[in-house]
């Protein structure tokens, strides 16, 4: 799905705080969506959670950095890191050129799967997504 030309892959679910994540069994992908990589621009630095931390729905677990500005990486579920995206400390900038693919972020096993109940599907994120386009105009 492409809304005012930012993908939003239907196969996702999102995080109100600009993360997407894919649901691989018992484990989520997890990145930063398209429409958060544009506005920050060349992404310079990625802050990464350890792998075996515990994370909760919604905690800051990282940080994207560009040259003038510093976001924050938010967990769209609770769980343990599995994994981060080595390629990442060599290449922030993968996420750029390819947010859904090989600019994964990190990787959470899952400890409740029911709290992607609590996430925006790609058709449930249209109006929040234009109303942040909005408020970056």
């Amino acid at each position: 799905m492409e809304v005012e030309g930012y993908d939003m892959p239907d196969d996702l679910y999102y995080h109100k705080e600009f993360m997407w994540c894919r649901v691989e069994g018992d484990s989520a992908v997890v990145g930063f969506i398209d429409y958060a990589q544009q506005v920050s621009g060349d992404i310079s630095f990625v802050e990464m959670p350890f792998e075996g931390d515990e994370v909760n729905q919604d905690d800051e677990v990282g940080t994207v950095e560009t040259g003038k500005w510093v976001g924050k990486l938010f967990a769209p579920v609770s769980g343990t890191i599995e994994a981060n995206n080595e390629k990442l400390y060599d290449d922030p900038t993968i996420i750029n050129e390819d947010p859904y693919g090989e600019g994964w972020i990190f990787k959470i096993k899952m400890s409740d799967s029911s709290e992607l109940d609590n996430l925006m599907t790609a058709e449930g994120s249209v109006d929040w997504l234009k109303e942040e386009i909005e408020k970056n105009k």
